[in-house]
């Protein structure tokens, strides 16, 4: 069986004091990025935050659109469960 994707939704707020990601109380995401949004360097460091923060590989997490906005779709690879093959 494949990889099961999670989607989840995250605003991205740029040239900030630290990286953090922070889940608000209606299910929404917020990342704070220390990155500028030049050469695709926030959206480098918020596929890894989004990694650590999930515990999965950063090859696991991809931008599926919104790759030039705030507003991002993020799709988590996550592996099947086991005994599921």
């Amino acid at each position: 069986m494949a990889d099961v994707p999670a989607m989840i939704d995250v605003k991205v707020r740029p040239n900030a004091g630290r990286s953090l990601l922070t889940q608000a109380e209606d299910g929404s995401w917020l990342a704070q990025l220390k990155a500028a949004p030049v050469d695709g360097k926030a959206n480098q460091e918020l596929i890894a935050l989004v990694a650590r923060h999930f515990g999965c590989a950063k090859a696991a997490v991809s931008i599926k659109s919104g790759a030039g906005a705030r507003h991002k779709r993020l799709c988590i690879a996550r592996p099947a469960a086991p005994g599921s093959r």
